[in-house]
């Protein structure tokens, strides 16, 4: 399986929708340069040839700031551009499947929002496993029940491998998500919301890790 940073690490997810005016190719750099490890592209109800677009242009931004890059839901464009990941949900395609369309060498991601789903994610070919919603967030719209800590810290009891935490995370709970045994924090809106995303980064991992 392919190595991801050492935790707690920035998990950045670079979101299109709260982009506004900025290009993803700068805003990725930015966030990279200032201490995210990972930057995902998330583009939902975008076009194939736009998403490919947005997918390149992230993807050269993440790399000249340094870090990963993995595309949200499809494995055929993290393919296509040589990403260094894909993150999958609960409804994408099977896990199984973009392990075998990437190869062992490409990160894989799984969503999960319970323990039993974790508990079913750790059977898979897949590099981390995510948990949350950790806390309420505003950044989907059909975001799944909030779990809270607990399951972060059941989630750390059993995973055999990194676990990334999302949902609602902020500069302010970050320590706590961390402590109960996150190995990455996966924002948006903490960062994204926030004008210069280089120093919003730059603040979020200096808290991350006090």
């Amino acid at each position: 399986m392919a190595l991801l940073p050492r935790g707690p690490f920035l998990y950045a997810i670079l979101d299109v929708d709260r982009l506004g005016e900025r290009a993803p190719g700068p805003s990725a750099e930015a966030l990279a340069r200032g201490g995210a490890a990972i930057v995902q592209l998330r583009a939902k109800g975008v076009s194939d040839r736009r998403l490919y677009s947005l997918a390149e242009e992230t993807r050269d931004g993440a790399r000249r700031g340094g870090a990963l890059f993995v595309v949200n839901d499809r494995p055929d464009v993290a393919l296509m551009l040589g990403a260094d990941g894909v993150h999958l949900g609960q409804d994408d395609l099977p896990p199984s499947a973009a392990r075998r369309l990437l190869g062992p060498e490409v990160i894989v991601g799984f969503s999960t929002h319970s323990l039993d789903q974790l508990e079913l994610s750790l059977r898979l070919p897949i590099d981390y496993v995510a948990v949350g919603p950790v806390y309420r967030t505003a950044t989907k719209t059909d975001a799944e029940p909030v779990v809270g800590l607990d399951l972060v810290r059941r989630a750390r009891a059993l995973a055999d491998r990194p676990l990334v935490a999302i949902g609602g995370i902020d500069r302010q709970r970050a320590p706590e998500v961390a402590a109960a045994g996150a190995d990455g924090l996966a924002v948006i809106a903490a960062l994204m919301d926030e004008p210069d995303l280089e120093s919003a980064a730059r603040a979020f991992v200096s808290g991350m890790r006090s």
